[in-house]
């Protein structure tokens, strides 16, 4: 989606949120896809706030800085996939009449504006047709579709292909994390809908997939930052040593931890766990509200039955907390599983890239596929 040139150029995958950028640059080799090179940079607070790019100056620095620091191969392209925030971007399955492709590109841009909440003058639109199934309507079969929607505000768009020219850098396309996040993980056409909790540095994202599409989106605001800040107001902590608490000991309760030499003050057991329920028990409320609503009649108006969610994949920084695979089984009564951005990528050549740190590159490995046509 949001393609701007033709995707046959050499390019990488780039994911930008509010409080970081990741880098990721996939080659073929055969039949088996290698990582070629990949990066990570911290982004400062207030560059970008909610997805809206405030500082395009500063933004395109550390991008120029990213793509010197990249390990592995020196990325010599300058064109790129890049991400569009998930929190600024509307997507929705919408149906229609079967109609050709020709036909389809001006109904569906009349359609959208019955379901897009902003001026259709005012955002860049695009689709991509999901499926296609006979339906009932008052005795008569009708041929059917449904159609992807993905709607963006052009100044969102605008300012961030403005950053990335800045950064010397050419966009070939524009996807939102959702779609990059789906690819790299999702790697069959699914008949049963999955859920996929993306839980991010600034924000969380939740999917539905199903068939081969996205079906639902949602944007959760709890995040890797709010889990180190809330640990480092209660244990009267910095953040750097709130995130390296986090990430030794997790959320698991059968522990107790001795770091009275480290940050002068002693860990009881569950102590981190305890600090953190408020805002796990708001991430786990609004999944289940979110799958109680895609698994409602009013959502599934195309489905003959209505298709249960068989499990939850969950990614991102988030993802590697120790005992929230359990915690998320236990509160939601789903399977969960840690998903695998590697599959499919020989990287055997990458030990600075251990799976638990892929979890964060998903959006970025999946820009990656993209750049080379992985669909």
């Amino acid at each position: 989606m949001f393609e701007s040139l033709n995707l046959k150029k050499e390019a990488f995958g780039l994911d930008v949120s509010d409080l970081s950028l990741k880098i990721a640059k996939l080659k073929k080799s055969g039949d088996d896809l290698k990582l070629e090179s990949f990066g990570c940079e911290k982004i400062d607070q207030g560059i970008i706030k909610e997805g809206e790019i405030k500082d395009q100056k500063k933004l395109a620095e550390i991008i120029k800085k990213s793509l010197k620091n990249a390990c592995g191969k020196k990325i010599k392209t300058k064109y790129v996939v890049a991400s569009l925030p998930e929190e600024k971007t509307f997507l929705q399955v919408i149906k229609m009449p079967a109609l050709s492709e020709e036909e389809l590109k001006s109904a569906v841009f009349y359609e959208a504006e019955n379901y897009i909440p902003m001026s259709i003058n005012d955002v860049y639109l695009d689709f991509q047709p999901v499926a296609s199934s006979n339906v009932c309507s008052c005795g008569a079969v009708e041929e059917n579709q449904e159609i992807l929607i993905a709607a963006i505000p052009k100044k969102i768009a605008d300012d961030y292909s403005s950053c990335l020219k800045l950064a010397g850098l050419e966009p070939i396309a524009f996807e939102v994390e959702s779609q990059a996040i789906s690819r790299a993980i999702i790697k069959e056409k699914l008949e049963d809908p999955v859920a996929i909790l993306d839980l991010g540095e600034s924000r969380t994202i939740f999917v539905v997939f199903c068939g081969g599409s996205i079906r639902f989106t949602a944007s959760i605001p709890i995040s890797g930052y709010l889990f180190k800040k809330i640990i480092a107001q209660d244990l009267g902590v910095d953040m750097e040593k709130a995130e390296t608490l986090i990430a030794r000991y997790g959320i698991k309760e059968r522990m107790r931890i001795r770091i009275k030499e480290e940050v002068g003050a002693e860990i009881t057991k569950g102590e981190i766990f305890q600090a953190l329920i408020p805002p796990l028990i708001d991430m786990v409320q609004q999944v289940k509200k979110y799958m109680d609503f895609y698994q409602s009649p009013s959502c599934q108006v195309m489905s003959k039955k209505i298709k249960k969610i068989k499990k939850l994949i969950i990614c991102g920084g988030g993802a590697s907390l120790k005992g929230l695979e359990n915690l998320l089984s236990l509160e939601l009564k789903s399977d969960v599983e840690i998903a695998a951005p590697w599959i499919g990528i020989a990287n055997k050549q990458n030990p600075d890239m251990p799976m638990e740190k892929s979890l964060k590159y998903a959006t970025a490995l999946g820009l990656a596929r993209r750049a080379l046509n992985e669909e």
